[in-house]
């Protein structure tokens, strides 16, 4: 059941909250699921720093048209402009246990900096900012659910780390329920394993030969 061209759904949750899992549940169900854009990536779009909501929207906007389902950054962010200019879309918040969301960010990013985070936390990188990144969390949940107040029909909340799935989903999208399990995507246990993997050292290897010469 794919969304019509001018209605999208949205996934506005920070990272590591399930997003992943959403994109791929989405895709399961029919729809074109584009997960989010690189900006200033080596594979990704490039941006003049510093990023601005207006800046960004210039460029997400084609990516917007590929598909149906979009999840991940820079979606998040976005969610007042995309509704505006994509009238009658949804919009799913993922949400986590914060703890346990600071937990797994700073697991991930560590003190990897990124013209990104220096645009949704204002500050570069995770680790050391731990503080920050919770209530910019926080914040940005809590701005979602009061612009979403009087419209219910618009906006899903759901935790997928306690176990919220299918029925949920399914239920605010209109969709028939899956026989498959519901997918959980980019797990940090399942990256380090691979991570430790014979191959991925082999290749972390040769990277850094090659990389030396």
């Amino acid at each position: 059941m794919a969304a019509t061209a001018h209605t999208k759904i949205f996934g506005v949750g920070f990272q590591k909250t399930g997003t992943s899992s959403l994109n791929e549940a989405l895709a399961v169900l029919g729809y074109r699921a584009c997960g989010g854009l690189r900006l200033n990536h080596p594979k990704g779009v490039y941006i003049e720093p510093p990023f601005t909501n207006e800046k960004v929207m210039e460029v997400a906007r084609p990516r917007v048209a590929e598909g149906d389902a979009h999840n991940d950054n820079p979606w998040p962010l976005l969610y007042r402009e995309l509704d505006a200019e994509y009238p009658g879309s949804k919009f799913i918040l993922t949400v986590r246990d914060i703890d346990d969301w600071t937990d797994s960010v700073v697991r991930h990013f560590g003190d990897r900096q990124s013209d990104l985070m220096q645009w949704i936390y204002g500050v570069p990188k995770a680790l050391g900012n731990e503080n920050r990144f919770r209530e910019t969390y926080t914040a940005h949940n809590s701005a979602v659910r009061a612009y979403f107040a009087n419209r219910p029909n618009d906006l899903l909340e759901m935790d997928i780390e306690k176990g919220e799935g299918w029925e949920t989903l399914c239920r605010f999208l209109g969709n028939p329920i899956p026989a498959s399990a519901f997918p959980h995507s980019n797990r940090a246990e399942d990256r380090e394993r691979k991570q430790r993997s014979p191959i991925r050292r082999l290749k972390n290897a040769l990277k850094g030969v090659f990389t030396s010469i």
